[in-house]
Parts: structure tokens; C-alpha cells; sequence
């Protein structure tokens, strides 16, 4: 053999056995991740389905909204009001819920959907009323962890004068979010 192509033949030897050296010590970061309802690996983290978090998708989101409520709330029109609420899951898809006594009047229960940290209230008619909002659950330093959920919403009457009666969904008027804790 002639020395350059005995220099080549090397070369391209050292190359083919590094490449199958290196390739062989990158792992799977995924084949020890056990993704739950769904969850995809990817790069050895979890991305979870809509409804689902933690680090292996085994939590429903929902669940830190569902329970008993208080809720502190003065609206556009209203006195000031304290009243209990609760959470509970609704449905099949594992984002929903229903809220019930919602404004201390519905006796039906309202329709809500759960992303992330927040809760919405589709646009929706019960009792002569028009009813939407969206709230965001917080750290609340008296009721701990998701203790807290800061609710701003609206309530329309359908019939004339159509009074609204609005919790800081249209700022600046001259109300609050409403406030809920656990």
C-alpha cells in the first residue's frame, strides 16, 4: 500500500469508529420517562395534553380549583357580599367544571373550563341572566397554595333596564375582581 492511501484508509477508519463510539454513548433521555394520560417525551421531559401537568402529566389541572370556596366580592352596583361556592369536576374532558351557587344567585350550575392556572366562564344564560369571566388561582399566604383565586367577571340582566353588574372584568370602573379562598 502507498503511504497516502494508507493515511486515508486510516483516517477514514478513525472516523467511522468515532462516529459509532460517540453515537453509541448518546442515551434516550426519554426510555426511563413514564408519561401518564397521554403525555408525550420529548428530550426527557413530559409535554402533557390539555388538563394535565406535573412532571409526568399525573396531575389533573382542574384539581387545585375543585373544592369549597369563600367569596369576598363588592360589584359596580352591588353591596359587598361574602358567600360560599364550590368547585367540582364536570364533564368528560378533564379541563371542565361547574361552579355552584355562583353570585350567591344561580341555582343552576355555571359551565367552566380550567387552562393552566386560570378558570373561564364561557358566555352563557341561566335564571335571566348573561354571566362570562375568567379567574386566575394564586399562593395565598393565609390558605397556602392555590388558596386563592382572583375572579373577574360580569352579570347581565336580559331584561330592560339590562342592568350590569360588573367585578373588575372592565376596569377602571368602580369594582374589584372578586375574591375567592379555600
Amino acid at each position: 500500500m502507498n503511504t497516502p492511501f494508507k493515511k486515508i484508509f486510516i483516517l477514514a477508519l478513525s472516523a467511522l469508529f468515532s462516529l459509532t463510539y460517540m453515537s453509541s454513548c448518546n442515551r434516550d433521555k426519554c426510555k426511563t420517562i413514564v408519561c401518564a394520560f397521554d403525555g408525550v417525551c420529548n428530550n426527557g421531559a413530559c409535554i402533557c395534553k390539555s388538563g394535565y401537568e406535573g412532571s409526568n402529566c399525573e396531575t389533573l389541572t382542574r384539581d387545585k380549583f375543585t373544592g369549597n370556596w369563600t367569596v369576598f366580592e363588592k360589584g359596580s352596583t352591588t353591596l359587598a357580599a361574602q358567600y360560599p361556592i364550590s368547585i367540582v369536576p364536570s364533564g368528560t374532558s378533564p379541563t371542565d367544571v361547574v361552579i355552584n351557587n355562583f353570585y350567591n344567585f344561580f341555582t343552576v350550575p355555571i359551565k367552566a373550563y380550567v387552562m393552566g392556572d386560570s378558570i373561564f366562564i364561557p358566555n352563557q344564560q341561566y335564571q335571566g341572566k348573561v354571566v362570562f369571566g375568567v379567574g386566575y388561582i394564586y399562593t395565598n399566604v393565609t390558605y397556602g397554595q392555590f388558596g386563592a383565586i382572583s375572579m373577574s367577571y360580569e352579570v347581565i340582566d336580559t331584561m330592560p333596564p339590562n342592568r350590569v353588574v360588573d367585578f373588575g372584568y372592565y376596569p377602571p370602573d368602580l369594582s374589584n375582581p372578586s375574591a375567592w379562598n379555600k
